[in-house]
């Protein structure tokens, strides 16, 4: 299959080789609507197949050298950097976000993602410590060794609307553990995962380290989620399926990490630069508004709400909807018309219950929807309440720090939350006071793979980055030796 001049195999990749099913899906481009793949359907047999092929190459690969791995990843690294050209349009047609976007900033931080879990798979625990159990520490020293044990298949699924950028923040510390993957894509966005497999044979990943399998996920999904030979469950996406999911895990045991949906505010004082907040604020129409860090409810104190508004209307004004693949385009479509249905249902109820529009408020046509600001909203609101996943935020006030922390803090999500202030104190207080899993002061989607990253409340379960990736990827285990009883072999 050729997609935008690109050669994509839409098969499985299974135990290093391409493997069709019985049924194919099609995958549409929300560019135009149309069908641009017939994509292999997977289902139990797949599954099966999988974790099959992940358990038979889990041995070899779990007893390779921490340099061994990391120098895969680096190559790995180098074949997303050469194909970023096409790694960047097939996604774009895929998924409908800004060419411009993947070119200069995904598929460099897909390659990174890759670096960065070598380089702290090198450093990881190196240090040993030293305790002293009862009574006088005279003689009784006790050195402790952490290490982390490969925990064995895992199974990571990911979500549509940036399928190879979260895909990699997985799939990277998931091998460098140790671990062989099946990665199961978005129905609606596979073919970078495809390509992701190409890329990791090539650069000399072995059979069945890395396998890809696509189709629906209540039927593969399924199927891979209650496998019982499956060691960890990482998933990206709606609070409903991970119900689902954790159901399927509990029954087998198996850890899993949730990074779910959100409903995250922006807080912006008084005291804050008003050009940096309305920059702050408009910007979370990137991608159609289809991030789940997305701040969709702005929080402006009452005093500067008008001028606010004023600034922030001028500035969504400038925006230009359209084609992705054009430079010029800052806001693209939405990724279905399901998505696209869904999008609009929440703001015609939202206006039907009294809300208004500042800007936007309607269809663009094809499966765009025009950026969107909606007022006069009630906080026990639907439109307040739940995601919508689309270009569309909402604006109340306040008048005190404690209305705005409990507006803030008042919906079952707790994924982030982004504060515009001037005050360094007043950063420092409310931001102890938010429930989220990041709080960013003054700036946006700054992802440092060093920090922890995930939700609370329904936002999601776990944290990976840095050494909680490993954490929650490996089996951590502690061996405690004495100080005697050691015999001299020289």
């Amino acid at each position: 299959m050729t997609i935008a001049g690109v050669a994509v195999d839409t098969r499985h990749w299974i135990g290093g080789a391409r493997v069709a099913s019985a049924e194919t899906f099609p995958d549409e481009s929300p560019i135009d609507g149309g069908v641009i793949a017939e994509i292999a359907r997977g289902g139990q047999a797949e599954a099966d197949a999988a974790v099959a092929a992940a358990q038979e190459a889990f041995p070899a690969w779990a007893a390779t050298s921490r340099q061994e791995r990391a120098t895969l990843l680096r190559a790995i690294a180098e074949g997303v950097d050469k194909r970023r050209e096409d790694l960047a349009i097939v996604e774009t047609t895929d998924n409908g976000a800004l060419l411009r976007s993947h070119w200069s900033g995904v598929m460099p931080r897909v390659a990174h993602n890759f670096r960065f879990f070598a380089d702290w798979l090198e450093g990881l625990g190196h240090d040993d410590f030293t305790t002293y159990v009862g009574g006088s520490a005279a003689g009784r020293g006790h050195t402790n060794h952490v290490s982390w044990d490969p925990a064995g298949p895992c199974v990571l699924i990911t979500p549509w609307n940036a399928p190879l950028m979260l895909a990699t923040w997985k799939v990277a510390p998931a091998l460098a553990a140790g671990n062989t993957v099946v990665l199961k894509p978005a129905e609606w966005s596979p073919l970078t995962a495809s390509l992701l497999a190409d890329i990791a044979a090539e650069a000399g990943l072995p059979a069945g380290v890395l396998n890809v399998v696509q189709g629906y996920g209540a039927e593969i999904g399924a199927a891979l989620v209650s496998h019982p030979g499956v060691r960890r469950i990482s998933f990206t996406g709606s609070v409903p399926t991970a119900r689902r999911i954790a159901r399927a895990a509990a029954a087998n045991l198996v850890p899993a990490s949730f990074e779910l949906g959100g409903k995250s505010p922006l807080l912006v004082f008084a005291d804050a630069d008003l050009d940096l907040a309305v920059d702050l604020a408009v910007e979370q129409y990137d991608n159609a508004g289809q991030v789940c860090l997305a701040a969709t409810r702005l929080l402006v104190e009452s005093s500067i709400a008008e001028e606010f508004t004023r600034r922030f209307t001028a500035k969504a004004a400038a925006l230009v909807q359209g084609d992705p693949r054009d430079e010029a385009t800052d806001v693209g479509p939405t990724i279905h018309a399901r998505q696209l249905d869904k999008i609009d249902g929440f703001v015609r109820r939202a206006l039907t219950a009294g809300a208004r529009a500042v800007i936007g408020g309607e269809r663009a046509g094809g499966l765009y929807y025009q950026p969107t600001l909606l007022t006069d909203v009630a906080q026990d609101s639907e439109i307040v309440q739940e995601e919508v996943f689309g270009p569309v935020l909402t604006l109340q006030t306040f008048d005190t720090e404690d209305e705005a922390i409990r507006l803030a803090n008042d919906t079952r999500f707790g994924l982030a939350a982004t504060l515009a202030t001037g005050n360094r104190d007043r950063a420092d207080r409310v931001s102890a006071r938010l429930v989220a899993g990041t709080v960013w002061v003054n700036c946006f989607f700054v992802r440092d793979l060093r920090a922890p990253f995930g939700g609370s409340r329904e936002s999601g379960i776990g944290r990976e980055g840095g050494t909680w990736s490993f954490d929650f990827y490996c089996d951590i285990k502690n061996t405690v030796t004495a100080a005697k009883g050691w015999h001299d072999h020289g």
